[in-house]
């Protein structure tokens, strides 16, 4: 199975005052992640599903994927902040599917790519990484691992 792990985009903002889960996007974060998507449509990811992370700037960031690739986009609390493992095998259980692309957050998605495949690696705001899980979904085989300014080439 294909999975691919893309990380929100840019959602900093300095004089935020709300919660830190309700932080959105901001406006460069979102071009950011149009140019991600659309070069994950030049180098054919080709999802059967999109589940995000209920996080705003998560759903947003699998909203934007998910119109550029024509695909369902689907929110699930699995995907919040402390994910790992264990959640990642009851979403694949939920979610049967030969390729998924799963939206969420740091430091989760590294430490589980690095538990699934051995690789030593950091995954950047919208950065994307496609690991082939064997059908175990114990162990995996980094394929790729994209930061955004790939994208802007």
């Amino acid at each position: 199975m294909d999975l691919y792990f893309l990380r929100h985009g840019e959602a900093d903002w300095p004089d935020w005052e709300k919660s830190d889960d309700a932080r959105p996007l901001t406006k460069r974060g979102k071009k950011e992640m149009h140019e991600v998507a659309a070069f994950l449509k030049r180098v054919k990811a080709r999802p059967d599903l999109v589940v995000t992370s209920p996080l705003p700037r998560a759903s947003q960031t699998a909203e934007i994927a998910a119109e550029h690739l024509k695909v369902k986009c689907r929110e699930d609390k699995l995907l919040a902040p402390g994910f790992g493992r264990q959640e990642l095998e009851r979403l694949l259980k939920k979610y049967p599917a030969e390729s998924l692309m799963i939206v969420g957050h740091e430091p989760d998605f590294t430490q589980t790519i690095s538990q699934l495949t051995g690789a030593s690696l950091k995954l950047s705001k919208a950065g994307v990484a496609l690991v082939e899980l064997d059908r175990s979904w114990r162990n995996g085989r980094l394929l790729w691992l994209f930061p955004p300014k790939i994208a802007k080439k």
